[in-house]
């Protein structure tokens, strides 16, 4: 006898609390991942059936082992003992049996799990995708790997205790609960007469573990948000000395976590010990009532061995059992989660009923054009501007004017509050998205480089082109020599967010990879505003080779990027309220005179060296705009 006394003291699932929501969660996944894998789960429960059998039968020979101990006298030519001897063999046999019956079922129940995990993964990332940029700047990306690497989990986890507590231990129990009562009726009765008991006590100890799983989850995405800002930011978490507060925020969810946790312990183990002193009672009782039977009633010492060793048994998968709702519920923290992401509409899947964007001149009009991030705050008001084919157009303006704004908008990133926005007179709105952003190449400030090497990330504008295009957008881009300085060349990897490379370079990969997708429209959002001179020079060469025969639109910073634009639009509170070349806008001393004035101290004079374009070969003026 074990040192925990055991017994089938924990209540079988359906006997514990379950919501409507939960039942309905717990069908949903049965139907969407269950019915998939019908047939490998299938198989595996006919393995735990197998198993669970061939515990019963290995327990119901106890009794002729017993009473043949019991009443072998070592004569007849030995034939009792050939009776003991093949009765071992067949218990032998059946352990056999149910050990081979097992480990096919845990592997068949794990490579099922994994292809779950897996589709669940590749289902939430392929949703992701087609959600609007909004939806990604409302919210941390540790919130999204949390769901992909924890919450993906709780799907698998969810089924596999289900399937295992039909499959394996409700069978297991069933069949153990039967030899029980072929042995004595009434004893196992009697002892069963725990379960009741149980479950009231359980589920109420599950009503209070099931919140601290989410807080649990909540401080672990917490955790991670921690360690991938200090892991990026850790030139600035350095210089400004925030070690400190770093260090605070990750002790303060590292708390939470384990407070959560804690509690969650606590009502897992209080389990275990209310099963131990149930079981206690029914074996106490056992012992009483067996004991009486086998010396004062004269029954058979083998029905009551065969009891005691069924009721041993079935104590573990009757614990499990009882534990199940509240696994269950751990598991369907993370399934929600899953679902949070799954039932949201998919904003940008492909509509092949809308017509593709057919770009022809690839001029662009913004018609009364409102827009705001939230609804309480108006970003633009009003505005209508025009971008002329095969001419560069510039937008400038105090910072929070909605220049970048405008730039999101084009691409569809956000939606317009009112107006409308056309390309060749087809409004963007009522055309199929992807064919829309085929159509135009976008340089950032903040250039974005993914995990791999510069030819992989120049391929990027354009998968599956040539080596020769390649390297020709190379060239264009004013890139080529500093990457074949690399001993690596085109093969060189880049680093994490292009960590490896400068400022320039990663500015001119991007340039690449734009001159490569080769858009009819270009958006130019700030390129050269975070650069030093030299690199601004070789990235503004860059550019102009970007702009040759396109319609392009940049939003500056340095106004020596702009001066020669075709057509310079000032952007204030979210309005356009000067539109002109530099010159013209110069002489009316309007908004975009009093714009220079301000960042010289004073107008500059006309015609100033300042503000003109610089001549071959001399490095433009350092002059900078407000965003």
């Amino acid at each position: 006898m074990s040192d925990q006394p055991p017994a089938p003291a924990a209540a079988p699932a359906a006997a514990q609390v379950a919501t409507p929501e939960t039942w309905r969660l717990v069908r949903r996944l049965f139907a969407e991942h269950g019915r998939a894998h019908l047939g490998a789960y299938f198989f595996a429960a006919v393995l735990m059936a197998i198993s669970a059998a061939a515990t019963g039968l290995s327990v119901s020979l106890l009794r002729p082992v017993v009473n043949g101990m019991m009443t072998f006298d070592g004569v007849a030519g030995g034939s009792g003992f050939k009776t003991l001897r093949w009765l071992a063999i067949s218990v032998a046999l059946l352990y056999i049996v149910r050990g081979v019956a097992t480990f096919g079922q845990l592997v068949v129940m794990s490579r099922t799990g994994n292809r779950i995990v897996a589709s669940v993964q590749s289902r939430v990332f392929d949703r992701l995708l087609t959600q609007p940029v909004g939806f990604f700047q409302d919210r941390h990306s540790s919130e999204f790997m949390s769901r992909l690497s924890l919450a993906a989990n709780g799907v698998r986890d969810t089924l596999q205790v289900l399937i295992s507590a039909v499959g394996r231990d409700l069978l297991t129990l069933f069949a153990l609960i039967v030899v029980m009562f072929y042995q004595d009726p009434l004893m196992a009765l009697a002892t069963l007469t725990v379960l009741p008991i149980a479950a009231l006590v359980l589920g109420r100890v599950i009503r209070r573990v099931r919140k601290f799983a989410r807080r649990s989850f909540d401080g672990s995405t917490r955790i991670m948000a921690t360690m991938q800002e200090t892991v990026q930011g850790i030139r600035i978490v350095k210089s400004f000395g925030l070690e400190g507060l770093m260090r605070a925020r990750m002790d303060a969810s590292v708390r939470d976590v384990e407070r959560a946790a804690n509690r969650m312990s606590a009502g897992v183990a209080l389990s275990s010990p209310l099963a131990d002193t149930l079981g206690g009672v029914a074996v106490a009782f056992v012992i009483a009532y067996g004991g009486w039977r086998v010396t004062i009633a004269h029954a058979d010492p083998g029905s009551f061995f065969a009891f005691v060793a069924a009721m041993l048994l079935a104590y573990e998968p009757a614990k499990r059992l009882g534990k199940l709702n509240l696994e269950v519920q751990n598991g369907l923290v993370g399934a929600r989660l899953i679902y949070e992401i799954l039932d949201r509409p998919a904003i940008e899947q492909a509509r092949p009923d809308l017509p593709a964007l057919s770009v022809g001149e690839g001029r662009i009009c913004l018609e009364q054009v409102a827009f705001g991030y939230r609804p309480d705050e108006s970003v633009l008001r009003d505005l209508s501007l025009t971008v002329e084919p095969d001419r560069m157009t510039a937008l400038v303006g105090p910072s929070g004017g909605g220049k970048s704004t405008i730039l999101g908008l084009l691409q569809r990133f956000h939606e317009p509050a009112a107006g409308r926005i056309t390309i060749d007179g087809q409004d963007i709105a009522g055309v199929d998205l992807a064919s829309l952003r085929a159509h135009i190449a976008f340089v950032s400030q903040d250039v974005f480089l993914f995990r791999g090497t510069i030819r992989e990330n120049i391929l990027l504008g354009c998968p599956g082109a040539s080596e020769e295009a390649m390297l020709e957008a190379a060239r264009h881009a004013h890139a080529h020599d500093f990457i074949m300085r690399f001993a690596l060349g085109y093969d060189t990897p880049v680093g994490e967010q292009g960590a490896q490379l400068s400022g320039g370079q990663r500015q001119r990969i991007a340039i690449a990879r734009a001159i490569l997708k080769n858009a009819p429209i270009i958006l130019l959002d700030e390129p050269t505003a975070a650069l030093d001179s030299e690199s601004e020079r070789e990235v503004q060469r860059a550019l102009d080779d970007l702009r040759v025969g396109r319609t392009a639109v940049v939003v500056a910073h340095r106004l020596q990027t702009i001066v020669a634009a075709d057509s310079i639009c000032v952007i204030e509170n979210g309005r356009c309220v000067e539109t002109g070349a530099h010159a013209e806008l110069m002489a009316r001393r309007g908004s975009y005179y009093n714009f220079f004035a301000a960042q010289f101290g004073a107008a500059p004079a006309a015609g100033a060296d300042l503000v003109s374009p610089p001549p071959d070969g001399a490095a433009p003026p350092r002059i900078a705009t407000a965003r």
